[in-house]
C-alpha cells in the first residue's frame, strides 16, 4: 500500500542515490543473507557507466547485494516534467549502459515500454530453460525410437 502513496520525483544523479541506499539504508546489511535494490528508470544516469559499474562492483562485493534495473522507454514527446537531462543517450545506448551496470552488480535487467517487453533477463532465462527442455525431450524421443528399432 505504501507504494501507492509515493510520488515520482528526483533527478538522474544515480551515484548519489546509490550511495545513500548502500551506505545509509543498508546499515544492517550484515544481518541479512541477501538484499536487492531495484532501480526503476526512464533514462541514462548523469554519471558515466564505467564509474557506476566500478562503484557497484565494489559495493556489492562485501555482501550479497544485487542491483536490478527496470528501464521504461517512454514514447517520444511525453516528457511531462520539462527537465532536460544532463546526459542524453538513445534508448538502445541507455539499455546497453544499464546492462553493463547490472552485470557488475550480478543483477537482472528488464527493458519495457508502452509497446511491451523489449528485453528481460528473466524471460531470456525462462526461454533458455524451455529450449533445454525441448532439446532434452527430442534426445529422449530419439533414444526411445532407436531402442524400439533394435528390439
Amino acid at each position: 500500500r505504501w507504494v501507492l502513496s509515493l510520488e515520482c520525483k528526483g533527478s538522474r544523479n544515480f551515484m548519489s542515490a546509490l550511495r545513500r541506499a548502500v551506505e545509509v539504508d543498508f546499515k544492517d546489511k550484515d544481518k541479512h543473507k541477501s538484499q536487492g535494490l531495484y532501480l526503476l528508470t526512464t533514462g541514462i544516469p548523469d554519471q558515466e557507466t564505467h564509474t557506476i559499474s566500478a562503484y557497484v562492483a565494489e559495493a556489492c562485493r562485501g555482501f550479497d547485494l544485487q542491483l536490478h534495473v527496470c528501464l521504461f522507454s517512454v514514447t517520444k514527446g511525453t516528457d511531462s516534467s520539462g527537465i532536460i537531462p544532463a546526459r542524453y543517450a538513445s534508448p538502445r545506448e541507455t539499455a546497453h549502459a544499464f546492462k553493463d551496470i547490472v552485470q557488475a552488480a550480478n543483477g537482472r535487467f528488464h527493458w519495457f515500454g508502452e509497446a511491451g517487453i523489449f528485453e528481460s533477463d528473466d524471460i531470456a532465462s525462462i526461454i533458455s530453460e524451455m529450449e533445454k527442455a525441448k532439446n532434452y525431450s527430442q534426445k529422449c524421443a530419439f533414444l526411445v525410437e532407436s531402442l524400439k528399432q533394435r528390439s
